[in-house]
């Protein structure tokens, strides 16, 4: 066993050396992006009055519109709702595509199949359980563009999936439980001039959960007419606590914010629960943080790269998320893993994840994560269906030093298996 600690030490520290080059150009990003953030809260003014919070129906709340303001400039976009009554991204989405998109009107999924639970708040899953609640199931037209060779968008196809009744294209950065390569901002920017030439009227949306930060620009930036995203993730910074945002044109987020609220509240109403200065202060610290969760999964593709195994992005791939891919041989050392991710947590480190059922999903899923907040991905956690190849999602990290103990800590245990 203590061979296996120090072999366990000599493999990650020798992956740490070959990639440390790699480290230089995340924090060129981190700081470019806290310029960003930091001119942002220069322009709002921001000041301890913004942190006060008001209750019942949340009139005259001058925090909350300065929030709303920061992300809206930040994201160099004409508006933005953040809210802690978002329960999830996929919450967030969801509010997105039902203030949008109406009967009849077409929805497109550029990259291929969404992930699970996007399925359902589509309907495109087959047998669905609440189709009548979905997109499709109130009459929203749906298609996707099919991923070429099971992995990269089909540019060359695109335009043609375009057709006169298309309103809305959806443009998926991260992959969700696929292999495919996550999108940059070179690949967003191209698929919406795509989709600008065949109509420029067609609102080309982003699901940007898990990008934030990850590069200097954001899609709003190169085109994109709304964006959405977790407040548990980057934006949040590791400390906020619930919530979502959705950014972009102004008529496309009164259309989300009324979906959140009531026609005639929109943007107006919702108290924050006292939420507003801990957002602030997340979204403050979201660029370094999530450089460590970059950092982390960068080391973490070297260090299984070294192994033998198979990894997605490689380490020395061009980053735009934050999630990276390892491909196991088998469920043994799958859950090997997530338990090794649960043991190194400093939350419920004496626990031991098991697969279960998880709303949205098909399969049973391994989920690792002792997180201070439930169901951050913005800090350490790993997960992915219990099915053939056999792949964990490994993301986030508050800290890069969390992610260096914790993945001595799942080599060790692999050695031994």
């Amino acid at each position: 066993m203590q061979d296996n600690k120090l072999k366990a030490i000599e493999i990650v520290e020798n992956a740490q050396k070959s990639v440390r080059h790699l480290f230089d150009e995340i924090d060129e990003i981190a700081e470019y992006n806290q310029k960003k953030v930091l001119d942002a809260f220069y322009e709002n003014k921001i000041g301890e009055e913004h942190f006060y919070t008001v209750t019942g129906y949340g009139h005259d709340d001058i925090g909350r519109a300065a929030l709303d303001s920061v992300f809206a400039n930040t994201f160099k976009t004409e508006a933005a709702i953040v809210r802690p009554h978002f329960v999830s991204g996929s919450h967030t989405i969801a509010c997105a595509l039902f203030g949008v998109l109406r009967y009849n009107d077409k929805l497109v999924s550029i990259a291929g199949e969404p992930y699970d639970t996007m399925q359902q708040i589509i309907g495109s899953r087959p047998n669905c359980p609440d189709f009548s609640s979905s997109l499709m199931g109130m009459g929203v037209k749906y298609d996707e563009v099919p991923l070429k060779n099971g992995l990269e968008v089909d540019y060359d196809n695109i335009e043609k999936y375009l057709t006169p009744d298309t309103k809305m294209v959806l443009i998926q950065r991260s992959r969700g439980y696929s292999l495919r390569k996550p999108l940059d901002i070179d690949d967003i920017k191209k698929i919406i001039k795509i989709v600008k030439a065949k109509n420029p009227d067609i609102c080309c949306f982003v699901d940007n959960c898990y990008g934030e930060f990850t590069q200097k620009l954001e899609p709003t930036e190169v085109g994109a007419d709304l964006i959405a995203g977790s407040l548990i993730k980057n934006p949040g910074g590791g400390i906020v606590e619930a919530g979502g945002y959705i950014a972009g044109l102004k008529k496309y987020v009164d259309l989300a914010a009324r979906r959140l609220t009531a026609p005639g509240i929109g943007l107006e109403g919702g108290a924050m629960f006292n939420q507003t200065r801990v957002m602030l202060q997340g979204f403050f610290m979201a660029p370094s943080i999530t450089a460590n969760a970059l950092k982390g999964s960068i080391l973490a593709a070297k260090v299984f790269e070294d192994m033998g195994f198979v990894t997605f992005p490689a380490s020395s791939a061009k980053r735009t998320d934050l999630i990276q891919t390892i491909q196991f041989n088998n469920q043994n050392e799958q859950q090997a893993f997530c338990a090794m991710v649960q043991r190194y947590s400093p939350v419920e480190s004496y626990l031991t994840p098991i697969p279960d059922t998880v709303p949205g999903y098909d399969c049973n899923l391994l989920m690792a994560g002792g997180s201070f907040i439930e169901g951050s991905t913005i800090e350490l956690s790993a997960d992915g269906p219990t099915r053939a190849p056999w792949a964990i999602y490994m993301q986030g990290g508050l800290s890069y030093y969390h992610v260096k103990i914790a993945l001595k800590g799942v080599v060790q245990k692999l050695l031994e298996e």
